[in-house]
C-alpha cells in the first residue's frame, strides 16, 4: 500500500504537481523544492507573500550537502541530538527554487524520519517542500479532517496515507544556525 501510494505521489510531484501529504510533524502541503513555478503555486494556496520562505524535507546528511554551500559543525550535533523533529535554517542556500529560498539566502531544512516521506524523496530524488495545510495567518491543522476545504480544493493530489489518524500532531522545533557559529532557537 505505502510504495504504491509513493509512487503516485511522486509522479505527481515530477510533474510538478502540488500534494497534501503526512509528515513526521502536521500535514503539509508539498512540491519539488526546485520547481519554481510549483513553490509559486503553493504561495497563492496559501495565500502567503512570498517573502516568507517555506521549510523543505531532505532524506539525509548527503542530501544536505546539495543544498547548502557549507553544512555547519554545529548542525550534525543538533541532528544527532533532537529527540523530536527539527528544522534547521541554515545560511547558504543552493540548488532550490530561488522563491523559497529567504531574501537573506538562508533556508529551513528538516531531516525527515517518516517513512513515507523518506520514501518519497528517494524516488522523486528531490526535496519536498513542506508547510503547514492552511491559509496563512491560520492555525496549523492538527490532523487531517481539521485541513480546510479551500486548501483540499487546490491541491493535485491528497495523499491517502495517515488520514484516519486522531491524535494531534505539532510542528517541528526551529533552530537558526548563523555563518558565525550562532544557534538561536525560535521554536523548541
Amino acid at each position: 500500500m505505502i510504495d504504491t501510494e509513493v509512487k503516485k505521489t511522486g509522479d505527481i510531484i515530477r510533474s510538478g504537481g502540488i500534494i497534501l501529504y503526512p509528515t513526521d510533524t502536521i500535514w503539509g502541503i508539498g512540491c519539488d523544492a526546485t520547481n519554481r513555478e510549483s513553490v509559486q503555486n503553493i504561495y497563492r494556496i496559501k495565500q502567503r507573500a512570498d517573502s516568507k520562505s517555506m521549510l523543505v524535507l531532505i532524506n539525509g546528511i548527503s542530501m544536505l550537502e546539495e543544498y547548502l554551500e557549507n553544512i555547519p559543525l554545529q548542525a550534525l550535533d543538533i541532528i544527532k541530538q533532537s529527540e523530536k523533529p527539527t528544522t534547521i535554517i541554515y545560511p547558504g542556500a543552493r540548488n532550490l527554487a530561488d522563491n523559497l529560498v529567504a531574501p537573506d539566502g538562508s533556508i529551513g531544512i528538516r531531516i525527515t524520519s517518516d517513512l513515507f516521506c523518506r520514501k518519497l524523496i528517494e524516488i522523486t530524488g528531490k526535496p519536498i517542500v513542506s508547510t503547514s495545510a492552511n491559509i496563512s495567518g491560520e492555525q496549523s491543522p492538527a490532523t487531517f479532517h481539521k485541513i480546510k476545504t479551500p486548501i483540499r480544493e487546490q491541491i493535485d493530489y491528497v495523499v491517502n496515507w495517515r488520514q484516519d489518524e486522531t491524535a494531534p500532531s505539532a510542528p517541528s522545533a526551529i533552530i537558526k544556525l548563523e555563518e558565525d557559529g550562532t544557534i538561536t532557537t525560535l521554536r523548541s
